[in-house]
């Protein structure tokens, strides 16, 4: 049987060299989004190194038995929880591909609040989670929807800037071959003029980063997009101005899982 001739029309080289700029600056947000991460866990690193600073002192200063045990518990407790902050950031730095596989949202949600954990408490966030730990795997890439987590959850917290609360919530949708996560908050809201316009590249309703170094390059939700649509994944907002905003993202359910539903 005679093979069919391709149909595919070539590429011009305007058309090529546009691919190559996009693939270009998906590399860079990519390393801008690990910079970012490792600043954040940067400083919960150093939170939790100075709790193992001070029971190490508290031990060492008290010899009774009650208050060396407390100590050295306290110790192991932020000593395990560094262990999560750094191999969250080595999982990120080993895995920067976009290979999909079978991936626990739950777990991420999780990763992404050890991170983070030390931000929203300065902040005033307090943070509200309903995760069903019975909710499929999804077919993704655990790091970029991490990036994307991240990123909301940030977003979120500078909506708050007088603090406020967020919830997060895992669980399947009324579609069984999706899973939802939302992102919502009881912040400023987005107007509605602009809804449309927030997931276009470089727009932006921030001034510049805030005090902690985060936003206003207009790339964030841009980005979050293109990632969820990679994922044949759909993101949509709800918003309304003065009682907050939630991202509802779905994910299709990885294979095994949903033979297995």
């Amino acid at each position: 049987m005679q093979a069919q001739p391709s149909t595919q029309r070539p590429l011009t080289d305007q058309e090529a060299h546009l691919q190559y700029l996009k693939s270009e600056l998906r590399k860079m947000q990519s390393l801008a989004a690990l910079g970012e991460l490792t600043g954040t866990a940067t400083h919960e690193f150093n939170n939790v190194l100075m709790t193992i600073i001070n029971y190490a002192k508290l031990g060492l200063r008290n010899r009774d038995d009650a208050s060396r045990d407390k100590a050295l518990n306290k110790i192991l407790d932020a000593s395990q929880r560094a262990a999560k902050i750094t191999g969250t950031i080595l999982a990120q730095a080993r895995n920067r591909g976009d290979s999909m596989e079978p991936t626990d949202l739950v777990g991420i949600v999780n990763d992404s609040l050890v991170l983070l954990e030390r931000e929203m408490r300065q902040y005033r966030v307090a943070i509200e989670t309903e995760l069903d730990p019975a909710t499929p795997k999804v077919l993704a890439s655990g790091n970029q929807i991490q990036r994307v987590l991240l990123n909301l959850l940030i977003n979120a917290r500078q909506s708050m800037p007088d603090g406020g609360t967020i919830l997060i919530r895992v669980g399947s949708g009324s579609d069984k071959s999706l899973v939802d996560l939302t992102v919502r908050d009881n912040g400023s809201g987005i107007p509605h003029e602009t809804l449309p316009h927030i997931f276009d590249a470089f727009y932006s309703t921030k001034q510049g980063p805030d005090e902690s170094g985060k936003g206003g390059t207009g790339l964030g939700l841009a980005a979050c997009k293109e990632i969820i649509d990679a994922h044949q994944g759909r993101i949509r907002v709800e918003s309304t101005v003065g009682r907050g905003t939630a991202f509802i993202i779905r994910l299709p359910i990885a294979g095994d899982s949903l033979a297995a539903a």
